[in-house]
């Protein structure tokens, strides 16, 4: 089946949080392209799945724990990635960002530090400070248009007793860092010195470039899996994040019985589940492939449009290497140095709702983070705006 990602599909009266969720001052001619969804239809066999659930009749409350869906996330790692996942290491969470929360209480007391590596997802210091932990911030190190980690901070960050552990985001976003075997294994070598856990967010691992390879913290530390907790979910691979469904891996038995316990004691998420989420996330893992290698490979051609653009009409700006999501975080101090005015400059005149990067730290200060899982007519549109108010 050939998808076709030009369509353009309207989203308006759907309560898109990406169309409704505007900044003050922002007009109605303004193009979104923030929030992490896709502008693709999704695939098929989801769409065919979720139509013979709703021929069902019945919604009632889902039981998550059941062992189909969870076979059909353990097919889909070991196949793909070679990572072999116990299913009774599986957990429910709504969300990553819910589950982060969750861990953090779970892990830290108040005051406790949790290592971050900013610029990074802005909710990982929202979910640290409003749960009264501190951020312990360990900031990347651009070096040319990529991002490396600064191993010798992050040492001492580790070796800081304040600091309980580190909330790692693999893939990264925004700055599009795919990290590789060797320094995965460094991040565990520091971390087993310290005794220190690790959350790792691996939401974006399956949005890699062709030819760009994924590896999962826990294949490659499985000596030291009793301290690492994965995040995973389908809904940025497939485009489903309405359906509130991912997986939370736990391999340290003593860590399942306090997720359990925090999650049906207080929140009363232990087993049930959006079913619409469930039956997506069953088609998506089991008939959903090819449809992933198609959109791969169109957003692969826009991010490529967008660096040629780049070279040949902004001078000034630079785009950071993306080997993994479908956002792409660009440099524009060339332009604009003053974030709050370069804000003003992207809704005011370029008619753009971009991600800012001053929220993913001061270190994102003059960068904007696009999203191009959308038509190529919009990434066309969006350029052209970009430039005229630039000039």
């Amino acid at each position: 089946m050939k998808y076709d990602f030009d369509e353009l599909i309207d989203r308006t009266r759907t309560h898109s949080v990406k169309l409704d969720k505007l900044p003050e001052g922002a007009g109605a001619d303004v193009m979104s392209l923030w929030i992490a969804d896709m502008d693709f239809g999704c695939a098929k066999p989801i769409i065919d799945a979720l139509h013979r659930r709703i021929d069902k009749r019945i919604f009632g409350y889902t039981l998550y724990d059941n062992e189909e869906i969870k076979g059909a996330i353990c097919s889909w790692f070991l196949r793909r990635y070679g990572w072999n996942i116990e299913k009774s290491g599986i957990f429910f969470s709504p969300g990553i960002v819910p589950a982060i929360a969750f861990l953090i209480k779970i892990f830290t007391e108040e005051g406790d530090g949790v290592i971050i590596q900013r610029p990074v997802y802005y909710p990982f210091t929202g979910k640290i400070e409003s749960n009264k932990r501190v951020v312990a911030n360990n900031p990347l190190i651009r070096q040319g248009n990529t991002y490396v980690m600064d191993f010798d901070d992050l040492e001492k960050k580790f070796a800081d007793p304040r600091n309980k552990g580190l909330l790692l985001c693999s893939p990264h976003n925004p700055v599009g860092r795919v990290w590789t075997e060797a320094e995965l294994l460094e991040i565990v070598s520091i971390a087993r010195k310290y005794d220190k856990w690790i959350i790792s967010d691996e939401i974006h691992c399956d949005l890699t470039r062709v030819g760009i390879k994924y590896t999962p913290l826990l294949k490659i530390a499985d000596d030291y899996k009793d301290r690492i907790v994965a995040c995973t979910a389908p809904s940025k691979t497939f485009n489903l994040a309405g359906g509130q469904f991912s997986n939370i891996i736990i391999p340290n038995p003593e860590y399942r019985k306090k997720w359990t316990t925090f999650t049906a004691n207080e929140l009363s998420v232990t087993s049930g589940c959006n079913l619409f989420g469930m039956e997506a996330a069953l088609a998506a893992y089991t008939e959903g492939e090819e449809w992933l290698e198609q959109v791969r490979e169109y957003i692969d051609g826009n991010i490529e449009y967008v660096n040629k653009y780049v070279k040949a009409n902004l001078p000034k700006a630079s785009v950071c290497t993306c080997e993994g999501t479908y956002l792409l975080w660009i440099d524009l101090r060339g332009y604009c140095a003053d974030h709050k005015k370069l804000q003003h400059i992207m809704i005011h005149d370029a008619k753009l709702v971009l991600d800012e990067g001053h929220i993913f730290g001061e270190e994102g200060f003059g960068y904007e983070r696009i999203n191009l899982a959308t038509p190529r007519s919009n990434v066309v549109e969006c350029m052209e705006r970009l430039k005229k108010a630039l000039a």
